[in-house]
């Protein structure tokens, strides 16, 4: 029971890596996640002062 729990959470973890591969190959995405770290970087730099 064991080995069939631990096949299907590495299945699904599997299929959301693909969700996540595909979505962040959306250019509206990537454009998403560079404002995303570009705050969180200056948020940090200003945190450190």
């Amino acid at each position: 029971m064991g080995l069939l729990k631990g096949a299907v959470k590495a299945a699904i973890a599997a299929k959301i890596l693909d969700i996540a591969r595909r979505e962040m190959s959306k250019p509206a995405n990537q454009q998403k996640a560079k404002e995303l770290v570009g705050k969180l970087a200056s948020r940090a730099k200003a945190t450190r002062r």
